[in-house]
């Protein structure tokens, strides 16, 4: 039974997730346990919905119907990622900075979204991911 399909995203969100884990780390100078979580670079969703993408355009081609679905969900998570999740952190600072006077206030997450770069090093490490299993898988 082949089970690449199912491996190869959470290949890639481990992948991503030690490299964050690994940068952060170097960048904060100590581990970095409390850096872990959305945003970051490698960006792991990037990493994850690019794996799948780059896996079915190595094993079914490019003119596939699922490579299209897969590229299209990618795109979708991708400008999430970008646009829709730095605005939710945006609105999570402001929110802190009004409430911070406020007796037991729980500060809320502010780093939410991804840049293009850690979007883009998502999804090379997806690729890259990709390009491994399907060579290890090669008949």
């Amino acid at each position: 039974m082949d089970l690449s399909y199912l491996m190869t995203p959470f290949v890639a969100w481990l992948v991503a997730g030690v490299l964050k884990f690994i940068i952060n780390s170097l960048k904060a100078g100590r581990l970095a346990f409390g850096l872990i979580g959305y945003g970051g670079l490698p960006s792991n969703h990037s990493s994850i919905v690019s794996s799948m993408a780059a896996l079915i355009a190595l094993r079914e081609g490019l003119g596939h119907p699922a490579f299209g679905v897969a590229v299209t969900l990618a795109f979708i998570v991708m400008l999430d990622a970008n646009s829709l999740r730095r605005q939710v952190g945006k609105h999570a600072a402001a929110i802190n900075l009004l409430a911070s006077r406020e007796p037991g206030h729980v500060a809320l997450r502010e780093r939410m979204g991804h840049s293009r770069l850690e979007i883009a090093a998502g999804v090379l490490t997806g690729m890259a991911v990709a390009y491994v299993v399907w060579r290890l898988n090669a008949h």
